[in-house]
């Protein structure tokens, strides 16, 4: 019997949750893996309408995260970090994950990213060993232990093709001689480079090890990626969807990216996601009622403008109800030992703590399941931030790596198991 306990559900119109039956091809296996999604929102949100007046486990629930109160026990709310020493308003972006320091300056170099370090514990467990995915933009969350960016897929419609997308027997062997052609030419690469290391000066033997880092990262991708082109592809159920071509159905377009990123833990295609929700690149944003918002970035320099503040409201509003709407989605699909939620970690947040003056401390920040203690909003020093490395600390003990630091990381952060 080949019947999806999802399709199930939707075609039965009710939001409860079928028990684990062998006859819906969901019998009880080994453990479940540990997974970790991470959402940055890149025009951030109000904060007197984002972080709770109050903490604790009795704490009073914002405007904003009455969006999510049905989730209360099964997320945490923080207030109080940042990365030390990363600053430049939107060029932070690229540090949200990394915590590199000074972002703007011309000498930045770049460093890992969290999911990246994840990747490189469990990813070759997984087809993909992790998925850099962005809206309306193309930069990017994750970046190799080189720092260097790693190119995001675009669209929910490539995705799927990616995911589960079968090519015939030609098609197969035509991948597999491109990506043994790709090694070869890093095997010149790399001989060369090293040929060259030998007659350079100390600060350029430096680059150079990190070029190789890079390449070397690269090749064990390929490597991978040739013994998974010849095995099936996962089968589901959903078809490929309609993404849409006009960027004002943000909503939409977040919408089909989470249901992609749900397929992608369900067929363990992978366990690590990055997920970049470019706001600023997005010149409007139907809300679906028939009204467009026009100029999201525009509208997110307010400047305590009213008309401009109403409008920045229900675009927030809409994006904390999109979150709720995959919280749903992940507790919705039962494991072996829990949920899928139960084993995910939902990283959300901005690298920005207020969009309308750029400003790169209290950043907002929400991680839901995962395992963790939740239902609290852990509150720390507004003008004297805990390093937010110590929740990405934590998240990596929490993936099951043996790691004392992490960036600016001073330790794990108190208050989560």
């Amino acid at each position: 019997m080949n019947t999806s306990r999802r399709t199930f559900l939707r075609a039965a119109g009710v939001g409860l949750s079928l028990p684990v039956l062998e006859s819906l091809g969901s019998a009880p296996s080994k453990a479940s893996p540990k997974r970790m999604i991470a959402i940055n929102q890149d025009l951030g949100f109000i904060p007197k309408h984002f972080f709770p007046g109050t903490s604790g486990s009795n704490y009073a629930l914002s405007p904003y995260l009455e969006k999510i109160a049905a989730h209360r026990e099964q997320f945490t709310v923080f207030s109080g970090l940042s990365h030390l020493g990363v600053d430049g308003g939107h060029r932070a972006d690229k540090t949200f994950l990394t915590g590199a320091p000074h972002p703007g300056r011309a000498s930045f170099r770049n460093s890992i990213s969290l999911d990246q370090v994840m990747a490189n514990e469990v990813g070759h467990e997984t087809r993909f060993r992790s998925l850099s995915l962005g809206i309306n933009d193309s930069r990017s969350l994750s970046y190799t232990q080189a720092g260097v960016e790693i190119p995001t897929i675009q669209s929910a419609a490539e995705l799927y093709k990616k995911m589960f997308l079968q090519g015939d027997r030609k098609a197969i062997e035509a991948q597999l001689v491109r990506l043994q052609r790709k090694g070869s030419i890093l095997d010149v690469v790399m001989g060369q480079s090293s040929d060259l290391s030998k007659r350079v000066s100390a600060l350029d033997r430096e680059r150079i090890d990190q070029f190789q880092t890079a390449v070397r990262s690269l090749e064990q991708r390929l490597t991978e990626a040739q013994a998974w082109e010849t095995r099936p592809r996962p089968k589901v159920d959903e078809v490929m969807p309609e993404y849409p071509k006009d960027k004002k159905q943000f909503f939409e377009m977040v919408r089909m990216m989470n249901d992609m990123s749900r397929l992608a833990f369900q067929t363990d295609s992978t366990r690590v996601i990055t997920l970049f929700l470019g706001g600023v690149r997005t010149p409007g944003v139907n809300l679906g009622d028939g009204r467009t918002i026009g100029g999201y970035h525009n509208i997110s320099h307010h400047g305590k403008d009213e008309e401009k503040l109403k409008q920045l409201a229900e675009i927030e509003v809409g994006q904390l109800e999109l979150l709720g709407e995959l919280l749903q989605d992940f507790k919705d699909v039962e494991e072996a030992d829990g949920t899928l939620l139960d084993h995910t970690m939902v990283l959300y947040g901005c690298h920005m703590g207020d969009a309308n003056i750029h400003n790169n401390t209290n950043l907002p920040v929400i991680l839901a399941g995962g395992g963790f203690r939740h239902g609290q909003h852990l509150a720390f020093n507004q003008q004297n931030n805990r390093p937010l490395a110590n929740l990405y600390l934590s998240m990596l003990h929490n993936m099951g790596l043996e790691t004392d630091r992490f960036a600016s990381s001073t330790g794990t952060l108190t208050g989560l198991v």
